[in-house]
């Protein structure tokens, strides 16, 4: 084991030395949020699918794959899917708005601050659950590791998290990011799935250890894999932790075509965790819980060294997600929630002060998220609250105003109160991890858009023309407040 750990010890130092390289080039507020907008096409599909396959991908996904078979890929494939979607069809806009956040976009569409306050909160709980969630799996990996206590282990990946990301946003992130998509590329799909199957006895064994539903493709059921799609699919479409990741591209051609190259490596990674949990369900058929199986496979049948490697690549899941949701929760409560109840909105200032804001805000977001996660015990139910209000909340203001030119402001904001109270409603009626929440809270919010603004007057045409001008990328990034409309 002294190997391991000093694979582990060497993996965790190297991340908080690339927070300290990082530091010297996040020298403004563009450099610290969105790494200056200058990622090509390697980076960014690198960073871009270390965000999206975190802890749950991977650990999660292995769980799957024990409990299902196959069909276990289902929840990480319609993550790849909402990937690909949003980098067809959206990124090459989105990348072109130059803006910081999901609310400033709606703020450019609109007209005004209405929306994106309200979105702005919505989106802060969703950002601040998902860092949260990722946070809580340190106790998983560590206890395997180090046997440590939850706290302690939670504690200690969260304070490496804050401590790069505090250093130098974006740019730490982003190398840090690029150092774990290849640590998880080589630990996950070119170590642990050939030994697992090799182990397990090939796939004629498992086939005959099995029953044939683990091989059905459909095996987890047609409303499971309906619900990923409602909750995971879009909600990759309107994340700012996934935004936030399409404004550090180059150029919006690097938004599109990276984000393809990502989305597809994350369906390959699907794959692969289900394979490996089945071949954990031949090799361990009466595990106590389906997600002990990652740690049980890894633990049990890899070599000494190899065993370590793995385990930084379950790290490298968690700290990747950890670190974008933690930036976005930061610049969502900077930008959009403490600057409007100070009354600064864009007003110019300036730009070192933003950055030395920005690390405040950090280092805040991440001490309230170790709190947090110390005192949550349900990963799925929080993980899944923040998917509701997401989706239920702010995928129809999002996705109308890139598609729908009908829509207006009141529309925007009638849609996200109402979607998101139907939300909430529901989860206390139905449960939290019922499926009536997100379908009728989707429908909700989609019904109250459309009526609200049919019935009010249409967006005025300064705001629309400003809108497509900087669509278009015609409109150079915008510091001041956006076009209002007439009241």
């Amino acid at each position: 084991m002294a190997l391991d750990y000093a694979v582990i010890v060497v993996y965790l130092a190297g991340m908080l030395a690339m927070g300290w390289w990082g530091m010297r080039r996040a020298r403004s507020k563009s450099e610290f949020l969105v790494a200056g907008r200058r990622l090509g096409p390697a980076m960014y599909s690198g960073t871009m699918a270390a965000i999206v396959l975190g802890g749950a991908s991977t650990i999660g996904g292995v769980g799957l794959g024990y409990q299902y078979g196959l069909s276990g890929a289902w929840m990480v494939f319609t993550i790849g899917l909402g990937l690909l979607a949003l980098s067809v069809f959206f990124s090459a806009r989105i990348a072109r708005l130059k803006v910081y956040t999901v609310s400033e976009m709606l703020d450019l569409r609109y007209g005004g601050g209405r929306a994106g306050v309200i979105s702005g909160v919505v989106m802060w709980a969703y950002t601040l659950m998902l860092a949260v969630t990722s946070t809580i799996a340190y106790a998983t990996i560590f206890d395997v590791l180090f046997d440590l206590d939850r706290t302690l282990a939670i504690v200690l990946g969260g304070s490496i998290v804050v401590a790069y990301s505090t250093l130098g946003g974006m740019w730490s992130i982003t190398l840090t990011d690029m150092v774990q998509f290849v640590v998880k590329t080589i630990g996950v799909l070119l170590l642990l799935l050939p030994i697992a199957v090799v182990k397990a006895g090939g796939f004629g064994e498992m086939k005959a250890q099995l029953p044939t539903g683990y091989f059905d493709p459909l095996g987890i059921g047609g409303e499971t894999i309906f619900t990923y799609v409602l909750i995971y699919t879009f909600g990759m479409l309107i994340g700012q932790d996934i935004w936030q990741r399409v404004f550090t591209a180059r150029s919006d051609r690097t938004a599109k075509w990276g984000g393809t190259v990502a989305g597809t490596y994350c369906l390959a990674y699907a794959l692969a965790g289900a394979v490996i949990g089945t071949a954990a369900k031949v090799l361990y058929p009466k595990l106590g819980s389906p997600d002990d199986a990652f740690a049980t496979i890894v633990k049990e049948e890899l070599p000494v060294g190899v065993r370590g490697l793995v385990l930084a690549a379950a790290l490298a899941a968690v700290m990747s997600t950890s670190s974008g949701a933690l930036i976005a929760c930061t610049t969502v409560a900077n930008n959009d929630i403490w600057s409007r109840l100070r009354g600064l909105g864009r007003a110019p200032s300036d730009d070192h002060d933003e950055v030395r804001g920005n690390r405040v805000f950090i280092l805040l977001m991440g001490l309230a998220v170790i709190g947090t996660a110390i005192a949550i015990d349900n990963v799925v139910e929080a993980l899944t609250v923040a998917y509701n209000l997401l989706v239920g909340g702010l995928l129809v203001p999002i996705l109308g105003g890139l598609v729908w030119k009908r829509g207006t402001v009141y529309g925007a904001l009638a849609s996200v109160v109402v979607g998101g109270l139907a939300v909430v409603v529901l989860m206390a009626t139905h449960g939290i991890l019922a499926n009536e929440p997100v379908y009728y809270g989707l429908l909700a919010s989609l019904a109250a858009y459309l009526v609200v603004s049919l019935a009010t007057p249409a967006t005025d045409a300064a705001v629309l023309t400003a809108w497509r001008e900087r669509l278009s990328g015609r409109s150079p990034e915008l510091p001041s407040e956006p076009v209002t409309a007439p009241q």
